[in-house]
């Protein structure tokens, strides 16, 4: 699809030059050098950074965990070879939830704990009138665009509101999550002592000295040039012991998911976006975590500890040496990546990133009747399942 500037979409003006703005699919698999070096730039570039839409993560997702070809790499861009100012995947889908409702999904994996696509800081507006206007008139595109994990009120989230009323229809909010954030000006030491309470501290202490009593205790981290495959095989080894590999949802349960975690870790550390750190025990990793650094954010990808010694709460003790990215100038706030409520992060960051799946009407009619039909009982369906109001006691005398 190519969009001329001449031509207003949907009432938001494009950039007055000579370049078309483009709208293409792309083969993950056949980037040419410029396409590939212009995705590495937006990430740079983008209002909201999200490594699960940046190349080195997302190209080897779609080729390792979408073997069946279902996702479209979608990519906005200014002319032919001008910058890149949105990349995103999207997928067709047949059910929504247990309805039979055709619609297009925001591609994703199990994996994929940010839903945000990548948009240069700027052009979040023009991003989605451009990708929804595509959309209506994909010929495959049905109904609404479904899209996890926005961060609310965020930049592409604001945008993503004023376009679609612009377009005559309201974003629909279906369902809402919050996990744990660090985010604060404290140092690492007054962050810990705010955030864990007292009686908590004491008895890590205790742990971590009772440890150390039994052997030598260190904390590492790996550093650019070391080579990285005895990290990624410690991790993988260590997690599938765990209880993740006895319900075979540890990434090395599965060759696909082991070779896209092989594979994202070594293009992170190429693009200088690896923070990986051990606390070893005579040597060995009794807690591994994983966390990728895209300024102005972090990301808390992946952990993982040895059941034997969770006695000595070795992941904890290794989140307390993590606070250490509260010194990190390039990173103000590091997403935790962790489901609602978990109870060892959460005891330990103590901010909460807010994140909303949405729902985005597409403008044929059929497709705004579908949307309002699946609205109205979506809505009805959460008021039923919403629990009744506690009816207080009367507190009359008599």
């Amino acid at each position: 699809m190519t969009v001329h500037p001449a031509f207003p979409i949907n009432g938001i003006a494009v950039p007055a030059d000579d370049a078309p703005l483009t709208v293409r699919v792309v083969d993950p698999l056949a980037l040419s050098p410029p396409l590939a070096e212009a995705w590495d730039r937006l990430a740079v570039e983008a209002s909201e950074p999200n490594p699960f839409a940046e190349r080195w993560c997302l190209q080897s997702a779609l080729h390792l965990l979408d073997p069946d070809r279902h996702a479209r790499l979608i990519l906005v861009r200014d002319g032919s070879d001008g910058p890149v100012i949105g990349v995103m995947p999207l997928a067709p889908a047949a059910h929504y939830g247990r309805l039979p409702l055709r619609h297009v999904d925001s591609w994703a994996h199990p994996n994929h704990f940010h839903g945000a696509p990548l948009v240069r800081a700027g052009f979040e507006n023009l991003f989605w009138s451009i990708l929804l206007g595509w959309c209506d008139a994909a010929p495959w595109a049905k109904t609404l665009l479904h899209l996890p994990r926005l961060t609310e009120d965020g930049p592409l989230h604001r945008a993503l509101v004023d376009v679609v009323r612009m377009r005559g229809g309201e974003v629909e909010v279906v369902h809402r999550e919050e996990r744990a954030l660090l985010e604060s000006d404290l140092s690492p030491d007054a962050y810990w002592e705010a955030a864990v309470r007292g009686k908590k501290r004491k008895e890590l202490r205790r742990q971590a000295n009772r440890l150390a009593e039994q052997g030598a205790v260190a904390f590492r981290r790996w550093q650019a040039g070391e080579p990285l495959d005895p990290w990624i095989d410690a991790f993988l080894n260590l997690e599938a012991r765990g209880w993740k590999g006895r319900a075979r949802s540890a990434l090395a349960s599965h060759g696909d998911t082991e070779a896209w975690f092989r594979a994202i870790l070594t293009g992170a550390a190429d693009a200088g976006k690896l923070d990986l750190r051990a606390l070893d025990f005579d040597g060995r990793p009794l807690a591994m975590l994983v966390n990728f650094l895209c300024p102005p954010g972090g990301f808390s990808f992946k952990t993982a500890f040895d059941e034997d010694y969770a006695r000595f709460s070795p992941g904890v003790l290794l989140q307390q040496a993590n606070l250490d990215l509260l010194e990190d100038n390039r990173i103000a706030w590091v997403d935790s990546c962790a489901a609602p409520g978990h109870p060892m992060i959460d005891s330990v960051w103590r901010e909460r990133r807010h994140l909303l799946w949405v729902n985005v009407p597409l403008s044929g009619a059929a497709d705004r009747l579908r949307f309002a039909l699946l609205t109205k009982l979506e809505r009805g369906w959460r008021r039923w399942k919403r629990p009744a109001p506690a009816v207080e006691e009367s507190q009359d005398p008599a």
